[in-house]
């Protein structure tokens, strides 16, 4: 079994999307389902494929997440009878099948991410959200732009001040862009990791620390800025004014 998900914007004061859930086995779709309304979702379950490429003749979802083998029509075919009618649905195949052969197939037909079960539920939410994100062409940081003091230019990978130019790693400049994209707003640790890692374990937790310590460093020439560490929740990229600053003095 597996889903595929379709897509969804978010807003936890009215909802975080539309999703359309295809899963077969009905205990497990279910609780997805009552998980995913839980989490803000606007949650339509149902059993095959054929179902739901009925049900999308009459409405529009944000996300589809797909079962790949369903009864009737299962997550492959209901993928490429998606892409024959030009629908530009994002999608997500959650699935048991772990064969890498699978995973290549599933990217091949246009999936946007691929989970394999058994997952974390609260792992599948930060996917969707991410792939919602992706979705909804939330602006990429252009630089140069101005980071507090710094001059910040994510396509070549630089923090610039006064004539001082340090080179970020790939992984410190997707991390920063990602902050700074959301200064002010708490990033959820499972979030970034997804975003950062495309998944979320213990291992990569660690490995992300390590580049937040590097970006502390790499801003520390700028009292302005700060990256908070909100205790088993996320982080905060802080941009303070010289005010604000002798204010909280």
């Amino acid at each position: 079994m597996s889903l595929l998900v379709v897509f969804s914007k978010i807003d936890h004061h009215v909802s975080e999307g539309k999703v359309l859930l295809l899963e077969d086995d009905k205990q497990l779709g279910s609780l997805l389902a009552d998980f995913l309304t839980c989490e803000g979702f606007d949650c339509h379950w149902l059993q095959n494929g054929a179902q739901g490429l009925e049900v999308l003749k009459e409405k529009t979802f944000d996300v589809a997440i797909v079962d790949i083998m369903m009864p009737v029509m299962d997550g492959f075919t209901f993928a490429t009878k998606l892409r024959e009618r030009e629908l530009k649905i994002p999608l997500l195949f959650c699935t048991a099948r772990s064969l890498k052969h699978d995973k290549m197939q599933g990217f091949s037909l246009g999936a946007d991410d691929y989970i394999v079960k058994p997952f974390d539920e609260d792992e599948l939410v930060c996917r969707i959200r991410a792939i919602l994100r992706r979705a909804s062409h939330e602006p990429a940081v252009s630089g140069p732009v101005a980071l507090g003091q710094y001059l910040y230019d994510s396509n070549r990978h630089t923090l610039t001040l006064g004539e001082n130019t340090k080179r970020l790693t790939k992984k410190e400049n997707k991390i920063l862009a990602l902050l700074f994209r959301r200064q002010g707003q708490v990033v959820p640790r499972e979030e970034a990791l997804v975003e950062v890692y495309g998944k979320n374990d213990y291992f990569l937790g660690r490995s992300f620390d390590v580049f937040i310590s590097k970006l502390r460093k790499l801003l520390r020439d700028d009292p302005h800025l700060e990256i908070e560490n909100v205790f088993g929740v996320g982080f905060i990229l802080h941009i303070r004014s010289h005010q604000e600053q002798e204010s909280e003095a």
